[in-house]
């Protein structure tokens, strides 16, 4: 019986979100007049976006239904997840190599005492192919046990990420000299982490800069860490093997290993956040590595949780286009680019990877390129799966007014503006965090 009921819990959502799609109203969000971009159509028109059907999370592959919690964590789950790894981002390394960590401060008093700061370089292989990634961390000063903590993977180094003099200057990748250079100039991005914030909440936070690991540009994969387990004679991976966007997954990973062994964190209530093409890299760390035990992608739009499906912003398309984001993706992706429709899995499913663990997904009105209501749509679809996990997700069948959470476990925010993040942001991301992994 509980199968049966599964089943008609999604197909009853699909024939809900059907009828949403064709009676969405144009005041829920504005359209926007078409353009073109890398000389490929984009649509902003709600009533252009077309048909589509969503593959059964619930289903494995031979069609049979998953009717049971323990089905999907043992049989659906793994084969859901190795399409994903095989025809969007790619295999990483099973096991990482010549690893090293390196406490270049110790804990120190920082905030006006107010938390104590640490800063870790991880070391990635030896020679001339070595890589190293510079990690920061906070930590309330009067606790009596290990923090929970929330991991940000960030644009800039962390000197530009937080306001705090003592905070080693790290690097960026220049794009126009093709290196990393010191980052000891102002920072390019608005914004700094609100560490104080999430210290008064009891909540250590850590940072580290993407490009450490990999540089965010093609044909860079020699300056990053996948060169180091390429083979011999290979300058690119396989076609089914990590883009940038696994390989910046792989650099939280890393992370977490070094907390697993820090004993002022608990390595059992880590989150993760990032925006942007750092929200679809999170989206992927939460599924690939289940000791994240939280995440908050914040507008990760096609690639991320936006459904691909939908004929609206970016798509598929541009994401691959040779000289754009084709190599944050492996090359089996571009296979869905003309049609994706045909593609095997959509971005529910991949919300659905991280069920039962606490996932938002912050999105913003005006985010028409990254697909605002896809997200939502999404995270609709992925609801039976958590309700199956015994977890609560986004059960409302219309998109939520700006600026008020809906969901439960799995929950959806959208706040009235643009792309990224505004203030306000982070303290709907702390009562999130609060709620879920808080004491």
């Amino acid at each position: 019986m509980r199968h049966r009921r599964n089943l008609l819990i999604y197909v009853s959502a699909l024939v809900l979100l059907s009828a949403h799609a064709a009676t969405t109203r144009a005041a829920e969000l504005a359209d926007y007049p078409s353009e073109v971009k890398a000389d490929i159509p984009v649509n902003y028109t709600e009533a252009e976006v077309g048909d589509y059907e969503l593959p059964d999370p619930l289903s494995f592959e031979s069609g049979q239904p998953v009717d049971s919690a323990a089905a999907w964590r043992e049989r659906r789950r793994p084969e859901l997840h190795a399409i994903f790894e095989r025809h969007q981002y790619g295999r990483a390394p099973a096991e990482p190599r010549e690893i090293r960590y390196e406490v270049t401060e110790p804990p120190t008093p920082a905030l006006d005492g107010a938390a104590v700061r640490e800063q870790v370089t991880i070391h990635f292989g030896t020679g001339d192919t070595a890589q190293h990634m510079d990690l920061l961390v906070y930590v309330p000063a009067d606790r009596d046990g290990p923090s929970p903590l929330l991991l940000s993977i960030s644009f800039m180094p962390n000197n530009m990420c937080v306001d705090d003099p003592a905070v080693h200057v790290g690097r960026r990748w220049d794009r126009r000299e093709g290196r990393r250079v010191a980052a000891d100039g102002p920072s390019p991005f608005p914004g700094r982490l609100p560490v104080r914030q999430f210290i008064d909440r009891g909540f250590a936070i850590a940072t580290f800069c993407y490009s450490d690991v990999d540089p965010d540009a093609p044909g860079a994969i020699e300056q990053g860490v996948r060169q180091q387990y390429l083979p011999a004679g290979k300058s690119q991976p396989a076609d089914d093997e990590w883009g940038a966007i696994a390989a910046w997954c792989w650099g939280i990973s890393r992370a977490v290993d070094y907390f697993e062994a820090d004993d002022l964190i608990d390595a059992q209530r880590i989150a993760i956040t990032g925006i942007s093409r750092l929200g679809k890299t999170v989206m992927w760390a939460g599924a690939n590595d289940q000791r994240i035990a939280a995440v908050i992608a914040s507008c990760s739009g096609e690639g991320g949780a936006a459904l691909s499906r939908r004929n609206y912003g970016e798509t598929i398309a541009h994401l691959t286009a040779v000289g754009r984001f084709d190599y944050q993706f492996c090359k089996n992706y571009q296979h869905w680019a003309p049609d994706p429709t045909a593609a095997p899995v959509d971005a529910h499913e991949l919300v659905a990877l991280i069920a039962p663990r606490p996932l938002l997904l912050q999105t913003g009105t005006t985010d028409k390129w990254s697909d605002p209501k896809g997200e939502f749509l999404a995270a609709a679809a992925a609801t039976p799966v958590y309700e199956l996990l015994g977890e609560t997700g986004v059960e409302i069948t219309e998109l939520p007014d700006p600026d008020t959470l809906v969901g439960g476990t799995l929950a959806y925010y959208m706040h009235d503006g643009g792309h990224g993040m505004v203030p306000g942001d982070w303290q709907v991301f702390l009562d999130f965090l609060q709620q879920h992994l808080g004491e």
